[in-house]
């Protein structure tokens, strides 16, 4: 009975030690979770996959239609030269859209946190942010807004192929239809040149009846005219994870504004209570003097 006495104990304590460890444990997965900024998380996702989409699909379905104009529209290059140069300084802007919007999505994330972390510190009164910190938080909120307007404009931009694809998608789609009573084929064209795509004076410039409807069977026809669609798709998501950043960094300057009025409303009323402490001491000792 002496030698299990011991070892119960040793175990007990055992035990209750493997019990605060996984409580600390807890404790700090929930204190780390409790300073993730969620919504800018979602927003950083959601910027992530537009861009994505927008860019990588956008610049293959630029070289599907580039290549589909050199075989069906335009057969002599240099119709439409200054129409590749375009497409090429396009593609390379792409490129530049799909490397800021990465490192910029990274930059509000970690201003998330940083407002997080500050606005929890602000309340708990370990903290008070400064006016550099706000200035960021407003600095951001101001370029998301110029971000948003152009990525609005780009979304635009992007309808303009979707819809041209559609007209000939449609297009064919009549033809083939065993519904329409076409007698004459060869009068349905398709004339990209009213469109401002190439020059009038382009080879053959447009397409009619049976050749039409080997364009729409044509690979390239097929997949730029999705891709162009998830393109839009894109550019339509992006600019909704900018509208999710301005309420995030809107929301986040008024919390940061909030709390250092607080912060200062709190440090003025202390300074008052001090000083009529004070003043309340100074009467006691002058009262305790008059009466000794």
């Amino acid at each position: 009975m002496d030698g299990t006495k011991p070892a119960m104990e040793s175990n007990a304590e055992e035990t209750q030690e493997e019990t605060q460890e996984s409580k600390g444990c807890f404790e700090c997965c929930i204190k780390c979770l409790g300073g993730v900024p969620y919504a800018s998380l979602v927003a950083t996702i959601l910027c992530f996959i537009g861009v994505a989409l927008f860019c990588g699909c956008g610049h293959v379905a630029l070289s599907g239609t580039l290549t589909m104009l050199d075989n069906h529209f335009s057969t002599v290059t240099t119709d439409h030269a200054t129409l590749t140069m375009v497409i090429q300084i396009i593609q390379y802007i792409i490129y530049g859209i799909a490397s800021f919007f990465f490192v910029y999505a990274i930059l509000l994330l970690a201003e998330g946190f940083y407002t997080t972390s500050a606005i929890k510190k602000e309340l708990q009164s370990d903290f008070k942010t400064t006016a550099c910190g706000r200035c960021i938080t407003a600095f951001f909120m101001f370029l998301t807004y110029i971000m948003f307007l152009a990525f609005l404009a780009i979304f635009g931009f992007t309808a303009i192929p979707v819809f041209l694809f559609f007209n000939m998608w449609t297009t064919c789609s009549a033809m083939r239809s065993p519904d329409a009573n076409i007698t004459s084929p060869e009068s349905i064209c398709v004339d990209v040149r009213q469109y401002g795509i190439i020059p009038w004076n382009a080879t053959p410039g447009k397409a009619c009846g049976a050749t039409l409807g080997d364009i729409c069977n044509t690979s390239e026809f097929y997949l730029s005219y999705h891709l162009y669609i998830v393109a839009f798709a894109g550019a339509g998501a992006t600019v909704i994870a900018l509208i999710h950043y301005l309420m995030i960094l809107g929301a986040n300057w008024a919390y940061l504004k909030s709390a250092v009025s607080t912060h200062d409303y709190q440090d003025i009323k202390t300074k008052d209570d001090q000083d009529l402490e004070a003043e309340a001491r100074s009467k006691e000792g002058q009262n305790s003097s008059s009466y000794s």
